[in-house]
């Protein structure tokens, strides 16, 4: 059986900002690749470079301060890090979609709904305004919000936050992009409307074919979505597996934290489990990183070559990276 080629590829990418303390490395040598259908997750804590890898796909780094210095990112062959201003207006929206984390401030106050939704649709498929309102009609029921018909002329202000998200999703889709990008897609909303934007985001996945990259911090929604798991620290990609080997078997010490630190129901967790953990420490500066491994100042198997050189990523198993020197000898664990 042939496997399916990658539909977005990222390979080397590497993006710096300008700052006061002096030149920051946000994403070191970033590679990724996405297959159609899929659900990719990218998990890390806050400030590790998941957002950045997001906006850098779709040409977004604020220029300046930021830099997108080296590296490719290809959709179906094409380098978009090489296309035009007005080539990449053409693919966001159309090719590749965004919803962003927080939909009050990414939605327009004094646009409509169906406006906003309807503008995305007449600039890339040159519908009339009719036709284009009647898309918004569409989208918002296919997304499950009721009386549409009313719902597309009210504001953003009008409805609440799950609403929003759903408005969000549904101007995402509206021209059935090949890869939708979901930045924290859940960010403050209730563990009631998570469940229901991630149901969402499966039906709409299942109906459109859509390729999904989820960006979160919570483990437990990247197991819920994701086909695939890369984990970031510090701007680097530190393993990469599929959604069962990592939450099975992490390898790199900072996915052994991440999983250790989301809490269990259970009114009787197994002896083996242990107290709840946290990770020591916080992500360091990405202007202050010194030569060796970014994670060694919070890592317990840290040792003298952590400290002075930064591990590449090793294969492990089979389809499996983690850049960890435990896992630098043949038989490492």
């Amino acid at each position: 059986m042939q496997t399916a080629a990658p539909l977005l590829e990222v390979e080397g990418l590497e993006v710096e900002f300008r700052t006061r303390q002096g030149i920051a490395r946000v994403l070191d040598g970033v590679t990724l690749s996405l297959k159609p259908g899929q659900t990719l997750g990218i998990v890390g804590e806050s400030g590790c470079g998941k957002s950045m890898t997001a906006l850098s796909i779709m040409r977004l780094v604020p220029t300046p301060p930021g830099r997108i210095g080296a590296g490719a990112v290809r959709l179906k062959g094409e380098n978009l890090l090489q296309a035009s201003e007005a080539r990449m207006r053409e693919v966001r929206g159309k090719d590749i979609s965004m919803i962003f984390q927080e939909p009050m401030t990414s939605l327009n106050p004094v646009y409509s709904i169906g406006d906003q939704i309807a503008e995305t649709v007449r600039l890339h498929e040159r519908l009339s305004r009719r036709a284009s309102l009647e898309r918004a009609v569409n989208m918002l029921k296919a997304v499950h919000i009721p009386a549409a018909e009313r719902r597309v002329r009210e504001f953003p202000h009008q409805m609440s936050g799950g609403m929003r998200q759903r408005v969000m999703i549904a101007m995402a889709l509206a021209c059935r992009p090949s890869v939708l990008i979901a930045d924290e897609p859940t960010t403050a909303l209730d563990v009631t409307v998570q469940a229901q934007v991630f149901d969402l985001l499966k039906e709409m996945q299942e109906k459109t074919g859509t390729a999904i990259i989820l960006i979160s911090h919570d483990m437990g929604a990247i197991a819920e979505m994701a086909d695939r798991v890369i984990v970031m620290y510090a701007g680097r990609v530190v393993e990469e597996a599929a959604t069962d080997e990592i939450l099975e078997s992490p390898k790199h010490p900072y996915t052994r934290g991440l999983i250790a630190c989301v809490p269990h129901m259970e009114e009787q967790p197994p002896p083996e489990r242990g107290a709840l953990t946290e990770i020591p420490g916080v992500v360091p500066s990405l202007a202050a990183l010194g030569a060796g491994c970014s994670f060694a100042p919070r890592c317990s198997h840290a040792d003298d070559l952590c400290r002075r050189q930064a591990p590449q990523p090793f294969t492990v198993g089979t389809d499996r990276r983690t850049a960890c020197w435990l896992y630098d000898e043949p038989g490492a664990p």
